[in-house]
């Protein structure tokens, strides 16, 4: 079967690229551009045909790749066409024509890719990761895991286990002879060794998955600080009501910003105060859980206010910047916070805004960025390792001169766990939902 699809962006565009990979991927080219000569990874100007009426479609290129070496491992074509959607429109028609062709499904080019051997599921899914990266955080780590660091690291971890196995089976399988008990002591040292790596690769703040998905940072605060303004204002829209009124936000607002290179979620939230209105108790009760929720927390003040409700300063935490708006009418700060950066501001004359920002972001690289090597940046990915780390100290646990054949179980599954991250192993239920998020075309 050949698969085609429009792997660049929908017109109108000066240029389109539309794929078309599988056996007949040189046939179908020759028919529709009238080249019985194309050249191999060579730009080939063309005029496109449409075989039905024998009318032309576009002037363009055609770049061929003959399989194995070409992306997904065989004959693929990729077709440079003018991207009005007219001339889009009715390539696409041309190839659905074409014997034993069809519309690629979302992420199947590298699905085949994947399923040929040019990559594993790791790089696959990094793929899937810059094609969606909005940040250059995200894109550094989707790039990282590309170059196969990730994989080889597991992979390193697998190949351990494998060895350790093995001894494990040469041991039952060869009972009668005498194995020296230096060999059980160094697959111990071994399995206790690959513990600890995992169980170290698992203590990382979920850094891989917060880089992926957005850091999340809360604004909260007095009632009337200027939460909502401050928003509106990092966010460059009106995202969140804003009034003289107290207690007008009363649910979570959130808004998805590139704070410098860093993928941030930032929500705004209700004053935090003590009030008799059901309605507000449970938004206040929202802004106090979505502290200890947040990787972050803006905790915003009045300036000109001479009070600090209790309530605000009981949830005050490590992970708190304090911010004091309005400060183009006062500078009188009447409280010390000896624990956490404060940072004086004013929304209204956009003042200091861009100190804040410097602020969020070197917080977050403190705390969080402190690893170079990122290799869990998927649920997928935590799950594998939590189960590969489960049976390792099933393994550790046991007294392998009368639990052998279980022990050997125990490094069995432990290296089809990791095994399974990479793609190795029992990877068919898995790559439906890993590919359907890709864009179709790639």
């Amino acid at each position: 079967m050949n698969i085609y699809a429009l792997s660049s962006g929908r017109g109108p565009s000066g240029i389109a690229i539309i794929r078309l990979s599988g056996k007949d991927t040189l046939k179908i080219a020759q028919i529709i551009s009238k080249e019985k000569n194309i050249k191999s990874r060579e730009a080939n100007l063309c005029k496109f045909y449409n075989p039905t009426n024998n009318q032309i479609i576009d002037e363009g290129l055609i770049l061929w790749f003959p399989g194995p070496n070409s992306y997904t491992g065989e004959d693929l074509a990729e077709f440079h066409i003018h991207g009005s959607n007219a001339v889009i429109g009715l390539f696409l028609d041309v190839l659905s024509k074409q014997t034993n062709s069809r519309m690629a499904e979302p992420g199947e080019f590298t699905k085949i890719a994947f399923q040929n051997n040019k990559i594993d599921l790791l790089e696959a899914e990094s793929i899937g990761d810059l094609i969606h990266s909005e940040t250059e955080l995200q894109r550094q780590q989707a790039i990282h895991i590309m170059q196969g660091n990730a994989s080889n690291h597991y992979n390193n971890l697998r190949e351990k286990l494998i060895k350790a196995l093995a001894y494990i089976e040469a041991k039952i399988d060869f009972a009668e002879d005498d194995l020296p008990d230096t060999v059980l002591k160094q697959v111990r040292i071994t399995v206790q060794e690959i513990t600890s790596e995992v169980k170290k690769i698992l203590d990382d703040q979920k850094i891989g998955e917060k880089i992926r998905e957005g850091f999340k940072v809360s604004i909260t605060g007095q009632v009337n600080a200027g939460k909502s303004s401050l928003l509106n204002l990092l966010s460059k829209r009106k995202a969140a009501i804003v009034s003289n009124e107290k207690g007008t936000t009363r649910d979570i607002i959130e808004v998805y910003l590139n704070i410098d290179g860093y993928p941030v979620i930032l929500a705004d939230t209700a004053g935090i105060r003590k009030t008799e209105d059901k309605v507000e108790k449970e938004g206040v009760s929202l802004a106090i859980k979505k502290i200890e929720e947040s990787d972050l927390n803006l905790m915003l003040f009045d300036i000109t206010s001479n009070k600090i409700d209790s309530l605000i300063e009981k949830n005050i935490k490590d992970n708190s910047i304090i911010v004091f708006n309005k400060s183009d009418l006062s500078s009188n700060i009447k409280k010390e916070f000896k624990n956490n950066d404060v940072v004086l501001i004013s929304v209204k004359e956009n003042k200091n805004i861009d100190k804040l920002v410097s602020l969020i972001k070197k917080q977050l690289k403190d705390k969080f960025i402190k690893n170079d090597n990122i290799l869990v940046t998927r649920e997928r990915h935590r799950n594998k390792l939590n189960l590969c780390f489960q049976e390792l100290n099933n393994f550790l646990k046991k007294k392998h001169d009368k639990d052998i054949e279980l022990a050997a179980e125990d490094l069995r599954m432990a290296s089809r766990h990791l095994g399974s991250i990479i793609g190795k192993v029992d990877v068919e239920e898995i790559l439906g939902s890993i590919f359907k998020d890709f864009c179709i075309g790639k």
